[in-house]
């Protein structure tokens, strides 16, 4: 891998993790503003050490350890850099599981967002697809079979991953709604700022498996992962601070996260049944994508300037 790919894989996914949390970054700032200021510095410094280097570094270099278990846990981080024939079979053999485990849960996100959420309408028939959101679980549903039948012909393993991913999505919703109702009891007076601090961590804990599962789209390499992800979380926090009401009137960033996240999880699929990739595609894309709905935002801004 040259300079110039390793370069261009790290900034797709410092922008990829800066896009794809931008509710976490809002859900943040709206709690830290009826905090103390004590308390906001407390969490802006020790919560950037622990969704770094807990959360974004110890995830990636936890899931290749558990798919591939005989490495151990310093062969996993440095497995991608080995010359080893035997870590590198391992990695070979274990990448579909990985890749399609995180490419369906990807694709289970995308159309959740599509389905149920609500939204500004960038794109035409987002609009009708919104309003039969009862279609969502008939959709994904569906789509799982499909995707576990074909998986099938290549490998049981494979398959289970797609299960596996599923299951994620639906544990991370379901935890993602729990936060949506607790964050409605922590704006009320009376919370403690040390109730307010554990909240945000464990939000940021659950948000953060989307960035970390879309970062294998981009590489298996996980000293990437770890640097263009920290990179990503450290941009976060400063858009929190200070930025986050200009943030908002960008209306259509989440609709360029969101389609982000349907094609690198379209990659990770198809990755997953041998159509190899190239590295650079990802990155690519995701520039293209975030880059035309943030032409699309700023469009808006000015006419209603």
């Amino acid at each position: 891998m040259d300079l110039i790919s390793i370069a261009l894989i790290i900034a797709g996914l410092v922008l990829f993790e800066t896009i794809s949390s931008i509710d976490n970054a809002i859900i943040n700032a709206e709690v830290l503003s009826t905090m103390q200021q004590k308390a906001r510095r407390w969490f802006l410094f020790w919560g950037i050490l622990s969704s770094v280097f807990l959360v974004r570094g110890l995830l990636p270099w936890f899931i290749v350890w558990i798919v591939n278990p005989s490495l151990g846990p310093v062969g996993a981080l440095t497995a991608s850099f080995s010359s080893d024939p035997k870590v590198i079979e391992s990695i070979e053999q274990s990448a579909p599981i990985l890749l399609i485990g995180g490419g369906t849960f990807l694709v289970f996100l995308f159309f959740h967002w599509l389905f149920v959420e609500p939204k500004h309408y960038g794109l035409r028939g987002e609009k009708f697809i919104h309003s039969h959101g009862v279609w969502f679980y008939a959709v994904v549903s569906i789509l799982l079979a499909v995707i576990v039948w074909f998986a099938l012909q290549e490998d049981p393993m494979v398959a289970f991953g797609a299960v596996v991913g599923s299951t994620v999505f639906f544990i991370t919703h379901g935890f993602k709604q729990n936060a949506e109702e607790q964050e409605k009891k922590l704006m009320e007076v009376g919370r403690s700022d040390v109730s307010k601090i554990f909240y945000l961590e464990a939000i940021d804990a659950t948000f953060s498996i989307d960035g970390v599962l879309g970062a294998f789209a981009f590489t298996l390499v996980v000293p990437l992962i770890l640097i263009g992800n920290g990179i990503g979380a450290i941009v976060v926090r400063q858009v929190t601070v200070g930025n986050i009401g200009r943030i908002k009137k960008y209306l259509y960033l989440k609709n360029g996260a969101m389609y982000s996240i349907l094609f690198l999880g379209s990659i990770m699929i198809l990755d997953s049944f041998g159509f190899h990739i190239p590295p650079w595609v990802a990155p690519l894309i995701t520039f293209a994508v975030v880059g035309y709905f943030f032409y699309k935002s700023r469009r808006v801004m000015e006419k209603s300037a």
